[in-house]
């Protein structure tokens, strides 16, 4: 059993954040360590308030857990603004451990989940030190991605807000090789914290060893079974969540 770390952000619903990374990183049988960046209110309706943890609160969350725990993989999220990315940036510069990073900006219902001075420094100082980033089609376009990150880090594109039948992530590596990752498309209202869900699993595979598109192939079979065990789940009025 390994120790995956995730940073994110708290969902009072839990269908997505810390508390669906906790769900997932449990299910695939590993021990899960929690630092929380911003307390939401939110439910299958959407987002209705963000705060904000205090710099100095979520350093001390970082050093309790590091100076503890032999954590074998990190697993980042929700960013809420720049004090607290250089706090995490500072903290994780020497992990030694694999560390993906979900880069959620805006919440599926709309709100804004990161500052706009936060974007680029993580784009300059975080991305970086991941082993992979993990940015759906709007991201990727907010972020000029994967062009301004060849050569610099690892990118998978997610393709689960194109059209069609079969969804297609594109895995495009730091020397330039590109593999893809195809599924079909899966009928579902209940599709909230599928992103938290494919970077947690990823971030175990790469604890359990796996290369990176072993540990990609495999988060995807676990979100094809999140969205399939969570297509009849009724827990609220909007976008349910997925039940691995």
């Amino acid at each position: 059993m390994e120790v995956i770390l995730t940073i994110a952000g708290s969902d009072s619903s839990a269908g997505a954040g810390i508390q669906q990374d906790l769900k997932t990183v449990t299910a695939m049988g590993h021990y899960c360590a929690t630092v929380i960046t911003a307390i939401t209110a939110q439910n299958t309706m959407g987002v209705q308030q963000v705060m904000p943890v205090p710099p100095e609160m979520l350093r001390s969350q970082l050093v309790s857990v590091l100076d503890d725990m032999p954590v074998a993989a990190v697993k980042i999220g929700m960013i809420p603004n720049k004090e607290c990315a250089e706090v995490i940036v500072e903290m994780l510069r020497t992990v030694g451990c694999p560390i993906v990073c979900d880069p959620v900006m805006v919440s599926t219902s709309g709100t804004q989940l990161m500052d706009d001075g936060c974007v680029e420094y993580i784009q300059q100082q975080l991305f970086p030190l991941c082993t992979l980033v993990t940015p759906n089609m709007p991201e990727a376009e907010r972020l000029s991605l994967p062009s301004s990150a060849k050569g610099l880090y690892n990118v998978l594109l997610k393709g689960g807000h194109a059209d069609g039948d079969d969804m297609t992530d594109r895995l495009v590596m730091i020397d330039g090789t590109e593999c893809e990752v195809s599924t079909h498309r899966i009928a579902s209202t209940n599709l909230h914290g599928t992103g938290c869900t494919l970077s947690s699993a990823i971030a175990v595979g790469l604890a359990e060893g796996k290369s990176l598109p072993e540990a990609v192939r495999q988060a995807k079979e676990v979100i094809n079974k999140g969205i399939l065990g969570g297509m009849n789940l009724s827990v609220g009025h909007g976008n349910g969540p997925l039940w691995i």
